[in-house]
């Protein structure tokens, strides 16, 4: 008797276990920090999580790429976004102050784009274009701020070093569209997640008012920021952007995570107009007559 009353006691221990672990992934609430030119895909990605599991409470703050980073780090924040390639001393600290081995989770392909005035009658901008640019002082391109993820990313680029660049700022990828031409001559850098969904009134309307720039690479080939240019990385300053958390086990932060790499996660990115990461094989069911 006393053995039966043992492993009903085991059988109730782990049925309980097993129970608690199912729900760790669909509720609590986390801090996800992140450049504000992902603002449209996090967005849409967290409604959608939400909208699976109403107890899962997100709390979004945009902010400096490099400030992102050091929230994560320093336990202010439990995911973050990054786009640009972290050093290996970055790394390293990552491990320090997280005390996990380094491990991100790509979920979509990015790109930088360089843009005039609908009326202007440039046609395309090369990578050496861009790097004298850099150090013109005319400064006449345009980011949002400093240390945000386009001027970062194209540093690491083009191997430079973002504290020593010349550059124009008007804060907000947004604004940079509206305000371009009222600045002749000027070319506004903006992330592609700013203009990128195809339905949406406020992208379409956005769109209309510029000209996307093609970029000429080293090998003397002129590269538009199209979808298959980016998951190829042919474009240029096509990027991968990621996940960095600093959870231990699989909680809601990494319920999220897995779920924006999923099918469904990826289906969102597209329609927020970026290359999905994990490409996904389309089923199409034939009925035979």
């Amino acid at each position: 008797m006393n053995k039966l009353y043992w492993l009903l006691a085991v059988f109730i221990l782990f049925s309980c276990k097993k129970k608690d672990e199912k729900v760790y992934y669909r509720q609590g609430s986390i801090k996800i920090v992140a450049d504000q030119s992902f603002h449209n895909v996090l967005e849409e990605l967290t409604e959608r999580y939400v909208s699976n599991y109403p107890e899962a409470k997100f709390n979004l703050d945009f902010k400096r790429e490099d400030s992102a980073f050091v929230d994560l780090l320093e336990g202010r924040a439990d995911v973050a976004v990054m786009s640009r390639e972290l050093t290996t001393d970055e790394k390293k600290l990552y491990e320090k102050m997280v005390d996990l081995d380094y491990h991100s989770d790509n979920f979509a392909g990015d790109a930088v784009l360089f843009v005039v005035p609908k009326n202007s009658p440039r046609e395309q901008i090369s990578v050496d274009e861009i790097n004298q640019l850099l150090h013109s002082d005319e400064k006449l391109l345009i980011f949002e701020g400093y240390h945000t993820s386009n001027i970062n990313f194209v540093a690491q680029k083009l191997r430079l070093n973002s504290k020593d660049l010349k550059y124009s700022i008007i804060k907000g990828d947004e604004n940079i569209i509206e305000k371009l031409d009222k600045f002749p001559n000027h070319i506004g850098v903006i992330g592609l997640n700013t203009i990128g969904r195809a339905y949406d009134p406020k992208s379409i309307a956005l769109r209309e008012k510029i000209k996307i720039l093609p970029v000429v690479a080293d090998d003397g080939q002129a590269y538009t920021p199209e979808l298959y240019n980016i998951r190829n990385l042919k474009y240029p300053f096509a990027r991968i952007v990621y996940f960095l958390t600093r959870e231990k086990g699989f909680g809601l932060a990494k319920g999220f995570i897995r779920y924006s790499c999923t099918q469904k996660g990826q289906i969102v990115v597209s329609k927020q107009g970026l290359q999905p990461y994990n490409m996904y094989k389309r089923e199409v069911r034939m009925r035979v007559e």
